[in-house]
């Protein structure tokens, strides 16, 4: 599902009732443990945490009038799905997660490359996102990034 939305708060108001508990609750989680230096907003329709061009002024390779994206989440039809590109792109960090996962949550780790699907939100894993959420600096996620686009 996307939403039109301008701001965190505004994504959050335009989600199902029964969700937005939930959201505000991952928002907080991600926002207080990021280390410094993300900043948070919307991109590609989702709420997103990214390194701005302030930091870090190339941007995104693809769309370099984008600041660099890191972390997301976003509210779909069957899930809430949380995105975290240095899953993606470390493998110690994906082993990490996936180590961990079990010992957080009684559900199966529904997971794509970056995405995590949780289809029923009373199960999503705060302490595992919150732990997760300080694993990466700016300065690592801008290190691992350019390695991957410079090749």
């Amino acid at each position: 599902m996307q939403y039109k939305a301008h701001s965190p708060e505004d994504y959050i108001s335009q989600v199902p009732e029964e969700r937005r508990e939930t959201l505000n609750k991952l928002r907080k989680t991600i926002k207080d443990n990021l280390p410094k230096g993300f900043e948070e907003g919307i991109q590609y329709g989702m709420i997103g945490y990214y390194v701005p061009h302030s930091i870090y002024p190339d941007g995104y390779h693809c769309t370099p009038e984008l600041p660099l994206p890191f972390m997301s989440f976003a509210s779909q039809k069957n899930s809430i799905n949380l995105y975290h590109m240095g899953l993606y792109s470390k493998k110690d960090l994906y082993d990490w997660f996936v180590t961990e996962f079990p010992k957080h949550s009684k559900r199966k780790l529904d997971m794509g490359k970056s995405c995590i699907r949780f289809k029923k939100i009373e199960d999503i894993p705060f302490e595992l996102i919150a732990e997760l959420s300080t694993k990466m600096t700016v300065k690592e996620w801008i290190d691992i990034y350019e390695k991957a686009v410079k090749k």
